[in-house]
């Protein structure tokens, strides 16, 4: 079956598209003005940047909202204008003034206006959803945040913080998604109960980016469409994201054209790919950490620093990377994933079945028994739990493995209602205190970070990672985040396993499509067919 759109018909028909493909149609060619995805879209929670932050989100939200500034696509650690054209530091060193694009306008047609970014910004405080910390870390709470960001002029908003950070590092939280900016007078409407439009933003969009969310339906398919109005004018009329949560549909699609791009196949997928005409294979470097998470308050057991000690001893770190995904992850061992500054890069651990059931037993940790291993029903993550599934049980530690999709697991990791799950990591900013405020704070339970999903309260390391921030001076900076990497590498509830390489399957049609090295560096304005 040919499918065959026009842009007018596009709007109504792109989510029939996506919806036919999940039927299991014969082979539909895909549309010349149309980009179609193969991939998991399962873990989707929010695509309200203000609460937003899974995979699939986070990759949408570069192509739907824009911020004031944003990371450069070559090099993450520049940063470049956005809807900001300039901005210039306060004398006292905390404080930022941004003055706005006056063409900048929503999708609705509405103009950019310093109201936008102090609706949008203090929204995102108030909400306190999980990515909440990442502005806390200028020390906004929802009692504050509305007398730090004000308007200066029609084209200027001044932004001022408390905690005892410079600009150079409240610039680099600015390029987060929750720094997204969103139409007011589009969303406050939507506001039901004091929520702040979140409910509608879920599977809305108001923002200036490249496109807009059409339609979305969950588990199934998310529609985006080009947005006229931007000043990064696509040069497709739609993106249209397919859930295909079978990695072998995936290769299929991809294979005969059904799918213009698919994402997360197999190793031996890739590989089989490589030599396939019509398509090809990026190889993009990757921020993400992938880890164990512990649930220390699980039971006494989990709660064992010797338990978190054997745990590093009975992974197959050599047998996961070099034979299993072969080339789409390397092991990494530390929390900051290379290409950050300060990053660590020796890995002293290693299988070793004999040392980690001695530090079982001198902890007094009783073997056999059984844990509960919730882990996310999509590749590599399967793969992955079913070797450490192995290697664990060699210790009389049986891991329960109980697939589910990536939204179940992550409200179970959120809510502690697990006891060790599975996990990655992607950095919010180019910044290293973007993953150690993740795992090296949680003074008090009162933070939305990985360290309270642990219920690991470290009031001394917590004031060690806020005096890392802190730090002028680069080099002892640097030296401060890599000694909190050494002590989490030592004793954690977090076992550091892998640093992603993602590759991606693209058809020969395929022009411009970019991608970077953090998660939300997803780029479809530029792609041609």
């Amino acid at each position: 079956m040919t499918i065959l759109l026009t842009r007018s018909r596009l709007l109504g028909t792109a989510l029939g598209v996506a919806l036919a493909f999940s039927a299991g149609l014969a082979k539909a060619e895909t549309p010349a003005n149309v980009l179609v995805v193969a991939q998991s879209i399962d873990d989707a929670v929010s695509f309200d940047p203000a609460e937003g932050f899974e995979l699939t989100t986070v990759q949408a939200f570069n192509n739907v909202y824009q911020r004031l500034i944003q990371s450069d696509r070559k090099d993450g650690t520049k940063i470049d204008p956005a809807l900001a054209l300039s901005w210039k530091p306060g004398a006292d060193g905390k404080s930022l003034t941004f003055k706005l694009d006056p063409a900048a306008k929503f999708a609705s047609g509405n103009p950019v206006r310093p109201e936008d970014v102090i609706f949008s910004l203090s929204r995102a405080v108030k909400l306190n959803k999980a990515p909440a910390f990442i502005l806390n870390e200028l020390g906004w709470k929802a009692d504050n945040v509305d007398k730090a960001i004000e308007k200066v002029d029609a084209e200027m908003v001044k932004l001022t913080w408390t905690a005892d950070v410079g600009p150079a590092f409240a610039l680099s939280l600015l390029t987060a998604p929750i720094a997204s900016i969103v139409d007011e007078a589009s969303v406050s409407p939507q506001t039901k109960e004091g929520d702040f439009g979140n409910a509608w933003l879920k599977t809305n969009s108001a923002g200036s980016g490249s496109f807009t969310i059409a339609s979305y339906a969950p588990h199934e398919a998310l529609v985006l469409q080009s947005n006229p109005t931007s000043s990064d004018k696509p040069k497709l009329d739609s993106v249209i994201i397919r859930n295909v949560p079978d990695v072998s549909a995936r290769r299929l699609l991809v294979e005969q054209g059904d799918a213009d791009i698919a994402r997360g196949l197999s190793a031996d997928q890739i590989e089989a790919l490589k030599s396939k005409a019509g398509v090809k294979v990026l190889a993009v470097p990757s921020a993400r950490t992938d880890y164990l998470l512990i649930n220390t308050k699980a039971n006494a057991t989990l709660g064992n620093p010797a338990f978190w000690e054997a745990a590093r001893y009975l992974v197959d770190y050599n047998g996961i990377a070099k034979d299993l995904l072969r080339g789409q992850s390397q092991i990494h061992q530390a929390f900051l994933p290379v290409g950050f500054p300060g990053a660590l890069t020796d890995t002293p651990f290693k299988l070793d079945v004999d040392k980690a059931k001695k530090i079982l037993a001198d902890g007094g940790i009783k073997t056999p028994f059984k844990i509960e291993f919730p882990v996310f029903n999509d590749q590599p993550f399967l793969s992955i739990a079913q070797s450490l599934q192995s290697s664990f049980g060699k210790a009389g530690i049986e891991l329960d493995i109980q697939p589910g999709v990536a939204s179940e697991i992550y409200a179970k990791g959120r809510s502690g209602q697990y006891q060790i799950t599975l996990r990655y990591w992607i950095p919010d900013y180019f910044d290293p205190h973007s993953n150690a405020s993740a795992f090296a704070i949680n003074k008090d339970n009162s933070a939305n970070t990985v360290a309270r999903q642990a219920g690991w309260v470290i009031p001394d390391l917590t004031n060690e990672t806020l005096a890392a921030v802190k730090e002028q001076d680069a080099a002892k900076r640097i030296g401060l985040y890599q000694d909190l990497q050494k002590k989490l590498q030592k004793s954690s509830p977090f076992v550091f396993l892998l640093q992603g390489s993602d590759q991606v399957v693209l058809s020969d049609k395929v022009k411009n499509y970019v991608q970077g090295l953090n998660a939300d560096q997803v780029y479809y304005d530029q792609v041609e067919k």
